[in-house]
């Protein structure tokens, strides 16, 4: 019963942020509604040929050839047997909650874990845990379906509880929750937010040896260190298969080193991303302030039209323009919203920098600033052009501004540290007078400065990218009076919410000076201060994920119910194995085409490096082609010239899915596809990527392969004849195994229409002889005269040793779980 009342507060609490989480959700949760988002539809068809592999067959294959002409399913779906046990701790982890409204209550529960892990008390850490949760970030992203980033940050606040229970010597308990922690978050799969806590932790890990230093305690401090290195890398080793083999694949991804040598060489990096690439995303300078006031610069890219507050300020002359324009006109490409974490909360973190004292207080201070001027990107190139070539792995990701995640986790820990701090001495808001006025200053007063002259902080409300538009489609003297109707609506937009923040802000203050002066209780204050900031981002969040968004529960699988009439065409041509571009749709965004058929396209973000530049040297002038010429032909591809589209036909393209204008399209069948496989007459040998691409301009891949000479061995020139009975036919196809019968009087050269990737291991007879790379991405390899049997298989060696890792120090976990269990159990019979 003792153990019972000890934890019923925490129960409350956890109790309470299932309820918050439901609400939120309420009515879409209980009407069984969805959110149909982009990636999550894009998921379903980049999978569906593994998941019929896999209800076919049992096994899991780690290959595909539904979207980009083939490639690994890593970045996929990654599953392994050693993460099984992990998804069931998941769910165990968010109590079985139904879906949206388990994600905000992971999300709260990881910052409760770690405030009282600093050993904060239940409301306190509770509040905590909401001014964190609501972030208007992690819903924007769960709106966007970007469900991988967002688990790993709801684990990312416990894992660091790990870190601080061990070096406030609870050693074991603390192993425990950091291995844990360390293992969900790996397999919840996005190494770029994990990669940017990095950060944090060593800063906070800073902050603790400083603590240590002043203290005499540096043999605990370097024992700490060392248990907690290595509870890391139990959890790095509960999910090495995961690890590695996404390693080994951001070689050949766009998140490695190109071999192209382009033009702009200052663009490109040592190992990773091309820096425009990088930066594309990098949050605007005066944006930042979006921290503080959520629509300073207009906030998601949707229509004008919909924002209540611009449309009272719109000329009714203008109305069909402004469905076209949108909110946001800051300079990013577009954004599904801001980063906002509270007005008061920003108050609260001014407040942390003067009250709170030791070596976390700049830990925190330095991580919010490092946060801020990273995310800044292009607009800041110098940190960032050292980040780029001298700081491990930091070039391997792309969108900056996202890096702003760290501003959102140290802003509201360094503010409820302040608060703490208040509630427990309430007699500094006399001492330390001046600290609460130059916080309200810095705060509440900017925001009233926001809000009484706009223009004097930001005089543009029209993005370059905006007034280029707007000028290469309007007169001059007809765009001056839009531009000005267009500044005064976003002026009221930005100002509407200026106003919105300085009255959170001084609400907050009000209770923190009531209870500072004992007309409050510290209960209560706490809980009006929560609320108080429930209200503000719970408002701000309803802009951008609200019950709107939710579907009926199947709308998602909509595209995929039954295929169109041009798909059952394609369908109906029972040839064991070839590709479609679809032409009717954004070719390389979207996987629809991919759940019915074998996809020259896709949407990934890290598909093949390879593979872009082919599309971006080849693919796409060849669609250009296609566009112009196939209608000049009345769409009899006979009559089009087959040589205008020899990427297209080498990738076995055989049927094009072509847009007609009442809105239908057609499939129509391009003879020129060179199959499964070919014998060549010819190899040429080049010296490297730029002239292995650009050969593919000049040759016909029927009669000739261009092979990089590091291939020499592999793919023979001499042994290329042209001989007319040689035969090579695809018998067996799975995505993961090939199978070929061959024929040819000679033997020769054979280039096949798959994807070249490391790990693809070949036979001939039986009896495995190497492979090379030919026309830039496809597979080649000599084959000797006579009739043989050739296979390709997809079984990396390396995933068996990465398990048999994974297993044992799933098992270490396990045993350290069970040992803490143990423990604390005979710990409280001997205190009972």
């Amino acid at each position: 019963m003792s153990l019972f009342k000890k934890l019923l507060p925490d129960i409350v609490a956890v109790i309470l942020f299932a309820v918050i989480s439901f609400v939120y959700f309420y009515p879409a949760v209980t009407e069984g509604r969805i959110l149909a988002q982009h990636d999550a539809v894009a998921g379903i068809g980049a999978g569906q040929e593994a998941k019929e592999f896999h209800e076919r067959t049992g096994e899991t294959t780690r290959w595909t050839n539904a979207l980009f002409g083939g490639m690994p399913t890593y970045q996929l779906a990654p599953s392994y047997g050693s993460s099984k046990l992990l998804n069931y701790v998941q769910n165990l982890y968010h109590l079985f909650l139904p879906t949206y409204v388990w994600y905000v209550f992971v999300m709260l529960l990881g910052f409760y874990i770690l405030l009282r892990a600093f050993n904060f008390k239940v409301w306190m850490s509770a509040l905590g845990a909401i001014i964190w949760a609501f972030s208007s970030y992690f819903f924007i992203i769960i709106a966007a379906g970007h469900i991988w980033k967002f688990v790993t940050l709801a684990y990312i606040p416990p894992t660091i509880a790990g870190m601080v229970l061990i070096y406030r010597k609870k050693y074991l308990s603390g192993s425990i929750v950091t291995a844990l922690f360390v293992a969900l978050q790996i397999v919840s799969n996005h190494l770029q937010m994990t990669y940017y806590f990095l950060f944090v932790m060593l800063f906070m890990a800073i902050a603790f040896g400083v603590s240590a230093w002043k203290e005499g305690q540096m043999n605990s401090f370097l024992k700490s260190t060392g248990i907690l290195v290595i509870a890391g890398l139990v959890g790095i080793c509960v999910n090495l298969s995961n690890l590695y083999h996404t390693y080994q694949y951001s070689k050949e991804s766009m998140r490695g080193k190109s071999e192209l040598v382009k033009e702009n060489v200052a663009n490109q990096t040592s190992s990773g991303l091309e820096r425009d690439y990088i930066t594309q995303w990098s949050y605007g300078i005066g944006e930042t302030f979006s921290l503080l006031v959520p629509n300073v610069k207009g906030g998601a890219s949707v229509p004008l039209s919909e924002n209540t507050t611009a449309m009272e300020k719109a000329d009714p002359n203008y109305m069909g323009l402004y469905t076209q324009i949108g909110q946001y006109w800051g300079e990013q490409p577009g954004t599904a919203g801001p980063v906002y974490v509270g007005a008061f909360v920003v108050f609260l973190f001014i407040l942390g920098c003067f009250l709170v004292k030791g070596p976390m207080k700049w830990a925190l201070l330095g991580g919010t600033i490092f946060s801020i001027l990273l995310s800044w990107g292009k607009n800041f190139m110098g940190l960032t052009d050292f980040f780029i070539d001298y700081i491990p792995m930091y070039n391997k990701f792309r969108a900056v501004s996202s890096i702003l995640v760290i501003a959102e986790f140290t802003i509201p820990l360094l503010a409820i540290m302040a608060l703490k701090e208040v509630i427990e001495h309430p007699s500094l808001f006399k001492e330390r007078a001046k600290a609460f006025y130059i916080s309200l200053g810095l705060t509440g007063g900017l925001a009233l400065l926001f809000a009484v002259a706009p223009r004097f902080f930001f005089p543009n409300y029209i993005s370059t990218a905006e007034m280029n538009a707007l000028q290469g489609a309007i007169p001059q003297e007809q765009l001056t009076p839009i531009l000005m109707n267009l500044e005064e609506m976003r002026v009221a937009v930005f100002t509407a919410d200026a106003w919105r923040s300085l009255i959170f802000i001084l609400l907050g203050f009000i209770i923190l000076g009531l209870y500072c002066m004992g007309k409050l209780k510290a209960k209560w204050a706490i809980g009006l201060i929560a609320l108080v900031c429930l209200v503000d981002m719970w408002g701000v969040n309803k802009r951008y994920l609200y019950d709107g968004q939710f579907v009926a529960k199947g709308s998602d699988m909509k595209p995929f119910l039954e295929p169109s009439q041009t798909d059952k065409e394609i369908l109906a041509d029972k040839t064991l194995d070839f590709r479609v571009l679809n032409l009717s749709t954004n070719t390389f965004n979207e996987n629809e085409t991919s759940y019915w058929h074998k996809s020259i396209g896709g949407y990934h973000a890290a598909k093949l490096r390879r593979y872009q530049e082919i599309i971006e040297e080849h693919i796409q002038g060849e669609i250009t082609s296609l566009f112009k010429e196939l209608p000049a032909a009345g769409g009899d591809m006979n009559q089009v010239d087959a040589s205008h589209f020899p990427v297209l036909n080498m990738l076995n393209t055989r049927y094009y899915i072509f847009p007609l204008q009442d809105g239908n399209t057609v499939p129509i069948l391009n003879p020129y596809a060179l199959g499964n496989a070919w014998f060549v007459d010819e190899v040429k040998y080049v010296d490297n990527a730029n002239q292995e691409i650009d050969a593919l301009h000049q040759m016909d891949p029927k009669h000739t392969a261009v092979v990089d000479k590091r291939f020499a061995a592999e793919v023979k020139a001499e042994t290329a004849v042209a001989d007319s009975l040689n035969t090579i036919t695809l018998t067996a196809y799975e995505p993961n195994a090939l199978t070929y019968e061959v024929n040819s009087p000679k033997g020769g050269v054979v280039v096949f229409s798959e994807i070249y990737y490391p790990g693809w291991q070949s036979f001939i007879d039986g009896k495995e002889v190497p492979h090379g790379r030919a026309d830039y991405i496809l597979r080649a390899m000599n084959v000797p005269a006579g009739k043989h049997t050739i296979e390709f298989t997809f079984d990396p060696k390396s995933l068996h040793v990465t398990e048999t890792i994974a297993y044992t120090a799933l098992g270490l976990l396990l045993a350290g779980a069970v040992v803490v269990i143990v423990l604390g159990i005979r710990r409280r019979g001997k205190d009972a």
